[in-house]
């Protein structure tokens, strides 16, 4: 009766999660606007996805600022690593960083707009890259830290004993160690940046719009089946580089 109750629980979890985006994906292909009955099969709603100049100049702005928030973050996560490696005591303020995932994202968002406006930066794209890069600093620092103390101290010590300098030994023993949490503290700090909405909203001003206030945006309006288009393509992406990462090629590669 347990392992009944266990497995009915377990699918129904299941069921709640993606039933909502088996219906995404299926009516993205119906003929009448959503929500509606199906009425028969369309890429009418894929064809002003992709004509839309808009919608594509704001997934590229989320795309840069991704990107640039992403490298920003994890090159002071690897400064503060190599400073650690010297002897510093990062240890004592690794507490500051837990802040980017204990206050709640508005009250901090508010703050980077106060901190903006008091020293009169205008809001645009590079206020944008730097609230995220604040945001990704949150997640890149403790994780990379702390993988950074498991590893065997054996190994950097062999690696000085045998005549490498503390650059060499960091860039060739002790980031090659690090490097899988690099790369998955990486695609986290991008899928959170490319999806932030309340960051983007305090602190991305009038000239720059994301994926995410171009949605809000197209929302006010009603629901959109371009809105259904999107979604189904930007899962099918995420799928791909899923399996792409996950392949058992790529898994060897890189771990």
């Amino acid at each position: 009766m347990g392992k009944r109750l266990s497995l009915f629980i377990s699918l129904a979890t299941y069921l709640f999660l993606y039933v909502p985006i088996i219906v995404l994906l299926v009516f993205s292909f119906n003929t009448a606007a959503f929500p509606s009955p199906w009425e028969g099969f369309t890429l009418k709603w894929y064809k002003e996805l992709f004509n839309s100049i808009y919608l594509w100049n704001a997934f590229y702005t989320s795309l840069i600022v991704a990107i640039f928030a992403t490298s920003i973050s994890l090159g002071m996560g690897i400064f503060l690593i190599f400073y650690a490696t010297q002897g510093g005591r990062i240890g004592k303020f690794l507490g500051l960083f837990y802040g980017n995932l204990i206050i709640p994202e508005t009250v901090l968002a508010v703050s980077l707009l106060g901190f903006f406006s008091l020293i009169s930066i205008p809001l645009g794209i590079g206020t944008l890259i730097l609230a995220h890069s604040v945001l990704g600093l949150g997640f890149v620092i403790p994780i990379i830290y702390a993988r950074y103390l498991e590893l065997d101290p054996k190994l950097t010590e062999a690696s000085l004993v045998m005549g490498a300098t503390p650059i060499q030994t960091f860039f060739k023993v002790t980031l090659p160690l690090l490097r899988p949490s690099l790369i998955a503290t990486a695609l986290l700090v991008f899928i959170i940046s490319f999806d932030d909405f309340i960051l983007s909203y305090f602190c991305a001003g009038s000239s720059a719009q994301t994926l995410s206030l171009y949605i809000l945006s197209m929302l006010r309006s009603g629901v959109s089946p371009v809105v259904n288009a999107l979604s189904a393509l930007l899962l099918a992406l995420s799928f791909l580089l899923a399996f792409t990462f996950f392949s058992l090629k790529t898994r060897s590669r890189i771990f």
